[in-house]
């Protein structure tokens, strides 16, 4: 039984969240601008998604200039009850390889 064409690239691996985080510890000076370019979303959701990501603990920023630097917690515990075990750093090293 074939699935749909549409069907196909309803889901992906990564979440949003996920995404933006990669793009961070990649390059913790990078622009929100260039965030959203490289995850396809906007601007003002890169920048709720950081706030989550910073409201959890996952991530920290400072400004420099006119500039953010972000700082990825590394030793933090992934939230769900599912994904307990991994810090964040040892999935950052997987997704970063």
């Amino acid at each position: 039984m074939e699935a749909h064409p549409a069907a196909v690239h309803r889901w992906t691996f990564l979440t949003n969240h996920a995404r933006v985080l990669v793009q961070i510890a990649r390059d913790p000076g990078i622009r929100v601008r260039d965030i959203a370019t490289r995850c396809l979303l906007t601007e003002r959701a890169v920048q709720r998604i950081i706030a989550d990501l910073e409201a959890e603990g996952y991530l920290s920023h400072q400004r420099v200039g006119r500039s953010n630097v972000y700082h990825v917690i590394d030793g933090k515990q992934l939230r769900h009850p599912a994904d307990s075990g991994p810090t964040l750093a040892e999935l950052l090293a997987v997704l970063l390889r």
